[in-house]
């Protein structure tokens, strides 16, 4: 099992950037699949950033590419979604998840990751 909780969310202006931020706790002595999805009223979830914390491969959805940066920090084991360049189309609340090997980085809802944070509020305005 593994224990998500995600913290730095806010309301920003366009162009802002904001940083979230993943603790994870339990069974963390070992390799996952991490990663950001979000989901926007009336819209359905979606994978913005993800990561294997075993090699530290990442995938981007093509929106936030050059925006976002997923980043861990393996002794604290915390993961990090770095968001510049914000725009309100960014607008939508970000959950952390996990999922143990197999797993794959691509896009889509991540319907079948096991482990899922909270989320936290993302609000951009123009």
């Amino acid at each position: 099992q593994v224990q998500l909780v995600e913290s730095g969310g806010g309301s920003v202006q366009a162009g802002g950037s904001l940083r979230l931020s993943c603790a994870a706790s339990g069974s963390t002595d070992r390799n996952y699949c991490m990663g950001w999805f979000r989901q926007a009223p009336g819209k359905g979830r979606e994978g913005v950033a993800l990561i294997y914390t075993g090699d530290e491969d990442t995938f981007y959805t093509d929106s936030v590419k050059g925006r976002f940066t997923i980043s861990q920090d393996n002794a604290k084991k915390i993961l990090y979604l770095q968001m510049n360049s914000l725009k309100p189309e960014d607008t939508a609340t970000y959950y952390c998840a996990a999922e143990p090997p197999p797993c794959v980085l691509r896009s889509g809802a991540g319907t079948n990751w096991d482990y899922w944070g909270q989320g936290t509020q993302v609000t951009v305005s123009s």
